[in-house]
């Protein structure tokens, strides 16, 4: 099945769809079908992460799928304990070597570690790797702006994404302006709101009701006509094939102001600033 996802263009020239499908807490031996399925639902980008432990059996569902390689945008990111130059080096090979590729689309350091003072180095190891072919894009995750900045001081190669927590409670309007500023795409990690009763929001289920969707679909919807990459994870082949069926209707000015309302500068996951497990 060919993919029904529009690209993003990314600050290198690389196309970069808009949906992916993303494998958080997948268990790696749930990988290989929860990615199989997202394939043939039309799904073409696929995130995962060393510290996911999934990465072999997402390979393997790439391996089987039948889709060409050039057809597919494969993100995985670095660990925190693999920090540093020549770690980074190795982590990246090892993590080529369980995805069973010769390069990925998107290599992303996963967290800034403020404390560990190493992402500067670790991310001239990300541009070795993207001179060398080996990451067509490389990026961070969970950077702040001032993260951003002592990484702009010091490296050559800006960013093309930072994927950072982005939901209707936490809108990180500050953030994606200054993102959007430097010509780094932003990537929305949980962006449904990870069951925190997002979905039953008042205003969200009478949006879904009036366009006939689901809330689900609603928030997807928001993210991408702000211009939000989103990772959408399920296991439910049901819902997987739900959340790539956004691209047949638009949310209007109402639907977006009812939605950016929500925001509560909630966090769900850790924050960046203080943030430093190893």
């Amino acid at each position: 099945m060919s993919s029904k996802v529009p690209p993003i263009i990314l600050n290198n020239g690389v196309e970069m769809p808009q949906l992916g499908f993303g494998v958080w807490q997948v268990p790696n031996d749930e990988a290989e079908q929860a990615v199989a399925t997202a394939l043939e639902a039309g799904y073409r980008s696929i995130d995962t992460a060393a510290a996911y432990g999934n990465e072999e059996g997402t390979g393997k569902a790439l391996a089987k799928s039948g889709v060409a390689r050039q057809d597919l945008f494969i993100t995985t990111k670095l660990w925190n304990t693999d920090q540093g130059y020549d770690s980074t080096l190795r982590a990246f090979d090892e993590s080529l070597d369980r995805l069973g590729l010769d390069y990925v689309d998107l290599y992303l350091i996963h967290w800034p570690l403020p404390a560990r003072g190493t992402f500067v180095e670790t991310y001239k190891a990300f541009e070795t790797i993207y001179s060398d072919g080996r990451a067509k894009a490389i990026g961070v995750c969970n950077f702040l702006p001032e993260h951003l900045d002592e990484l702009s001081g010091a490296t050559n190669v800006v960013p093309a994404v930072n994927q950072i927590e982005l939901h209707p409670f936490l809108q990180q309007l500050p953030d994606r302006k200054y993102n959007a500023e430097r010509g780094i795409a932003i990537e929305a990690w949980s962006p449904l709101g990870r069951g925190q009763g997002l979905l039953e929001v008042p205003a969200i289920t009478a949006i879904a009701q009036k366009h006939g969707r689901t809330p689900a679909q609603v928030v997807l919807r928001w993210h991408l006509q702000l211009g939000n990459i989103v990772i959408p994870k399920s296991v439910t082949p049901s819902r997987i094939k739900e959340n790539i069926e956004v691209f047949d209707f638009s949310l209007d000015a109402d639907d977006i102001a009812a939605i950016s309302a929500l925001n509560e500068d909630r966090r769900l996951g850790p924050d960046p600033a203080t943030f430093n497990l190893v």
